[in-house]
């Protein structure tokens, strides 16, 4: 079994910035010797649900802004860096890169969070529709959606990291 430090280490990035919900999770119990993808995704959103709300709007918070700044000065997490790159927003034009922007901001000054979709098997066209579909989204719909996809980017960086169900 891995120790406290051991399984915050290697887990405590699966929610971007936020070890706490690995800390918790491994302090709680939750996690066994056998670790699977499953199993270390139902502890960590156990956590992540069991939460409060300004701690789940602080994850939200902690994810970079699609094809931001952050990601212009190469500051992503090694996991975001390549999300993205993997839906080629880091090749976009420059036209391309004045829509993100200004839809970005447009959803930080609604929601107060960045827009957060796991990227995977998805391209930038698709997620620019997501994007400007879920703009119109009420807040709670949308604190709803974001949540939901901060788990499945979880469940995907899990399964790089352990083996199956």
């Amino acid at each position: 079994m891995l120790s406290r430090d051991e399984f915050v280490s290697r887990y405590g990035g699966v929610f971007e910035h936020s070890p706490f919900i690995a800390e918790r999770a491994y302090d709680d119990g939750f996690v066994g010797d056998e670790l699977t993808v499953d199993r270390v995704h139902t502890a960590l959103v156990a956590i992540f649900r069991a939460a409060s709300p300004e701690e789940r709007l602080g994850v939200l918070r902690a994810h970079p802004d699609l094809a931001g700044r952050l990601a212009i000065a190469g500051e992503l997490t090694e996991d975001s860096k390549k999300e993205q790159a993997g839906a080629g927003l880091d090749r976009l034009n420059a036209q391309e890169h004045d829509r993100f922007t200004e839809l970005n901001t447009a959803y930080v000054e609604k929601f107060g969070f960045p827009f957060i979709i796991a990227v995977k098997g998805l391209n930038k066209d698709d997620i620019l529709a997501a994007f400007e579909k879920r703009i119109g989204n009420t807040s709670d719909e949308e604190f709803e959606t974001a949540t939901a996809q901060v788990e499945r980017i979880a469940f995907l960086r899990l399964e790089t990291m352990l083996p199956g169900r």
